[in-house]
């Protein structure tokens, strides 16, 4: 009777290891060779140690200097023994321990430390782990530089937001070295350096400074340039009037108001429009509301003898009211002096928004102004707004969207030629994302809404919408006829207009009516109008 043999587990295991070590040693032998029948003077053992050379240089490059970046692009490798030495070469040059900061999270850094000793002995450390940390590769080609800059950009409004100052100015120095890389006279580096500047003020000047009365006046002259330089404003004014001389038809004594009169540039057009209108001109009275004047210079009562000139040279006549007011919450129905005689007119470019600003005192700024508004009963009310969604409590979506709208828009401004238009159209919308992105509270007053908001707001105030026809998009088309270059477009929404570049719509136009619930003038209020 057999019994099964019975083996030694120390027998097995030397004969395990064996074997093992047999085929390893095949193994490599057979690399070897495979290795010298390439031409590379080195053996499959050396590998692993090029490996672990490899892993020392990584640390060194994630703690050491900047300038391994370019060490490292400047290098074109072929053979592993080559690599081996390179390797060697670099960790004898960099052959230093790696920093390690006493701050283990920026996002814990004591904000209340003095800022210069600090950045003296961490800044470009700091500098270093974020690079590695946000932006591994090392390219520096314009192309790349462009791309890390929008990234940082973010990166850098995700630090505000979390209210990691310290992180975020490190971030500003970063990406002005980044622009240094970049075309700052158009395209991406443009952008970048305006929205740098932005979140730099952010950072360094106190939060809630608000438009000086200069700024004001500084910014009608800015206004004037953007509206020259590209046709934005132009569309603007162009529809409005359109909608505002349809709506007036047939009545002998109107009334306009202008929220925002900016050196009258709208009337004009709309002057000589009545001038033509069969059956011979109304009765035109203006009523034009802009900033006080700060230098003894009544500068609304001189835009206003202009348009009499102007009125006067095309037999329509005119009368011209001026309203002082450095924001439109200051207005009053009583200051506007609307006679029941006459077809009220209420026209609003891009000033809205501006009343916003949540007011828990007083309630809504813009519900108590379109409520008064209501109550004149006007035979139109046409708003233009920016298309953009710059109102959001959360400064991250804020920033983002801000960065894509104004992007598209600069990208516009390139299609201009004329200069100093251009520059100082430029300054103008640099006004706008400054207040955007560095300014709270009532401070910040640039809180645009796209449209579906405003017909939401609109109709909820007692308006119903009243669609822009057919003329109004003629006449828009044909603007654009006399800008040479191509990618500006309009388009109709719902009845309403919207003028954009390529596919992005910028500013939208719409038009209203005031309607209560019997679908006619407000119950006590005389109607208005012949």
């Amino acid at each position: 009777m057999s019994h099964p043999t019975e083996q030694n587990p120390s027998n097995t295991s030397s004969s395990k290891a064996s074997s093992s070590s047999s085929c390893t040693a095949k193994s490599r032998d057979q690399i070897d060779s495979q290795l010298a029948g390439a031409g590379y003077k080195i053996r499959s053992s050396e590998l692993q140690q090029v490996a672990q050379r490899l892993e020392q240089l990584e640390s060194v490059m994630v703690h050491g200097p900047a300038q391994i970046s370019q060490l490292v692009n400047d290098a074109v490798l072929y053979n592993p023994s080559d690599l081996a030495s390179w390797v060697d070469s670099l960790l004898s040059e960099l052959n230093q321990p790696a920093a390690v900061s006493e701050y283990s999270d920026l996002s814990f850094v004591d904000q209340t430390v003095n800022p210069s000793a600090w950045m003296d002995r961490q800044l470009s450390q700091q500098q270093r782990e974020i690079i590695a940390q946000h932006f591994p590769f090392l390219s520096a080609t314009e192309e790349d530089s462009g791309i890390q800059l929008v990234h940082v950009l973010m990166t850098c409004a995700e630090s505000l937001d979390r209210g990691e100052i310290s992180l975020a100015g490190l971030l500003i120095d970063e990406m002005r070295v980044l622009l240094t890389r970049v075309n700052t006279a158009c395209g991406i580096g443009k952008v970048a350096g305006y929205f740098i500047d932005a979140l730099s003020r952010r950072i360094f000047t106190p939060q809630g400074i608000g438009s000086t009365g200069s700024a004001s006046q500084e910014n009608e002259v800015l206004y004037h340039h953007f509206y020259e330089a590209c046709p934005y404003l132009k569309f603007a004014h162009f529809t409005a009037n359109q909608a505002i001389l349809e709506a007036l038809d047939g009545h002998d004594c109107v009334h306009v108001i202008d929220f925002n009169l900016m050196h009258g540039l709208q009337w004009p057009a709309l002057i000589q429009a009545l001038a033509l209108r069969p059956g011979g001109p109304p009765l035109l009275r203006l009523t034009g509301i802009g900033p006080p004047s700060l230098d003894g210079r009544d500068l609304l009562h001189e835009i206003g003898l202009r348009l009499a000139e102007f009125a006067r040279s095309v037999t329509v006549r005119f009368a011209f009211r001026g309203i002082a007011a450095s924001c439109l919450g200051d207005i009053k129905p009583w200051m506007l002096q609307v006679n029941q005689s006459e077809a009220v007119a209420v026209n609003s470019i891009m000033q809205l928004h501006r009343l916003l600003i949540p007011d828990p005192a007083r309630g809504s700024p813009i519900d108590v102004f379109l409520g008064w508004i209501r109550t004149l009963n006007p035979k139109i009310v046409t708003v233009v707004e920016q298309e953009a969604n710059h109102n959001q409590p959360e400064f991250l979506d804020r920033f983002a969207d801000a960065l894509y709208y104004y992007s598209t828009m600069f990208d516009s401004l390139e299609a201009c030629s004329a200069q100093p238009e251009k520059a100082l159209a430029e300054m103008y919308i640099q006004r706008e994302i400054c207040n955007v992105l560095c300014c709270e509270g009532s401070a910040r007053v640039e809180r645009h809404e796209p449209l579906v908001k405003w017909r939401s707001r609109l109709g909820g105030a007692g308006f119903r919408p009243v669609h822009l026809g057919s003329n109004a998009y003629k006449q828009a088309s044909m603007l654009l006829t006399l800008f040479s270059a191509e990618g500006y477009c309009v388009e109709e929404n719902e009845g309403c207009l919207t003028l954009g570049w390529h596919s992005r719509p910028l500013i939208a136009a719409s038009a209203w009516q005031a309607v209560d619930e019997a679908d006619g003038p407000n119950p006590g209020t005389p109607p208005l109008g012949v």
